[in-house]
């Protein structure tokens, strides 16, 4: 990272770790830094991407796709206004770019990304002037995303997901401290780099805390991701820091045990089961890990948002001190979920259950009138 980038950081924040001072880096110690593989997968090449030596807007000198998307590619190009520096640019689809929702989502990447500034938040650059067409440009990060590590390595042990998830919770502080709640925390917008350091990206589902309640409820890709959602999401509630809280909290609980707390086939039920239930306690999917693990990472998904940690602060300092935290039996009073099915928490399931309950009436009613007609003949 370059000299320029340690300088420009918000006020409080620690300074970047300049390359060679490993032992320093927030995430020291934490093995799965040490074998990351060299490239991550990008899928097949998409139908509109620049070709390699493209210049674009006379700036930035794009050299190769570094990463795909069903709405946008990534590539690796140098920004020739600052003596070639390597950096990140991500445009977006031309069909994403004809769908106003789904572009409407890139430009709010862009506005709040730049608003933000921490060293463990995905860093934009801003471009003056009028663009040819939609981009954004990024620091360009050496690594590979939390994903890719878990496919590679599970569950990673409790002493490094804890302090992934203490140092996530240092971007997150910054996020909510300027208003907004990211609400799309997972493993694929989590990169893991070699110099020991970690970003969260992707501000796409980002929003004011508020007003950051959707106005839809539909469980697309647009509004968050299933596996990943708070109950309130899922209810269409209100939405603010301790729905990122959940969502680290749903992280974290893959970390330690290499399952998600909540999997099904159907989407709505896997979603459902978290606003109705609890999930499996960690220590019976990992029994080596400690009860104040479970502990922790079992407050992070309390259902209710008021039974959680409050906010990013609290949940750190649980992370960074596991020792002092009292176990309080958070296990022992787990339950299973049950299907629930109310207009406000599944619209979409109940309106189509009372779709199919109203077309079951009117055939009952067809075949009710088709036997007087007949009887009375």
């Amino acid at each position: 990272m370059s000299e320029a980038q340690a300088t420009d950081r918000a006020p409080g924040a620690p300074e970047f770790v300049r390359p060679g001072d490993a032992s320093q880096a927030p995430l020291a110690g934490v093995a799965c830094c040490e074998r990351l593989p060299d490239r991550e997968g990008i899928g097949q090449p998409l139908e509109d991407e620049f070709p390699a030596d493209y210049l674009l807007d006379g700036r930035f000198l794009i050299r190769e796709p570094i990463g795909r998307s069903a709405m946008a590619t990534v590539y690796r190009a140098e920004d020739l206004s600052d003596g070639g520096r390597a950096v990140a640019v991500k445009v977006p689809l031309l069909r994403a770019e004809s769908d106003p929702v789904t572009f409407g989502r890139f430009l709010r990447e862009e506005r709040i990304g730049l608003i933000l500034n921490h060293p463990c938040l995905l860093k934009l650059i801003p471009v003056a002037g009028k663009k040819s067409r939609p981009y954004i440009v990024m620091e360009l990060l050496d690594g590979c995303t939390l994903a890719c590590v878990l496919h590679l390595t599970k569950p990673l042990p409790e002493k490094d997901a804890l302090k992934i998830a203490a140092v996530l919770c240092g971007g997150l502080k910054a996020m909510h401290d300027r208003g907004f709640v990211h609400r799309d925390i997972k493993p694929a917008n989590i990169m893991i780099c070699r110099d020991r350091t970690l970003r969260l990206m992707d501000f796409g589902l980002s929003s004011e805390i508020s007003a950051s309640r959707s106005l839809i409820a539909a469980l697309t890709p647009l509004f968050g991701t299933p596996e990943y959602m708070a109950p309130e999401q899922v209810m269409n509630k209100k939405n603010d820091e301790r729905t990122d809280v959940y969502g680290l909290g749903v992280v974290l609980y893959q970390m330690l045990t290499g399952q998600l707390p909540y999997k099904d086939e159907d989407i709505w039920k896997a979603a459902q089961m978290r606003v109705t239930g609890d999930p499996v306690a960690p220590r019976r999917l990992n029994p080596a890990l400690s009860p104040q693990a479970e502990e922790i990472v079992l407050c992070a998904l309390r259902r209710k948002p008021d039974d959680r940690y409050c906010d990013a602060v609290r949940f750190r300092t649980a992370l960074l001190a596991p020792e002092l935290v009292e176990v309080t039996g958070l296990s022992e009073g787990l339950q299973p979920s049950r299907l629930r099915i109310s207009i406000q928490g599944t619209p979409f399931l109940a309106g189509a259950l009372i779709s199919v309950s109203a077309l079951l009436a009117m055939v009952g009613l067809f075949l009710v009138i088709s036997h007087f007609a007949g009887a009375g003949r």
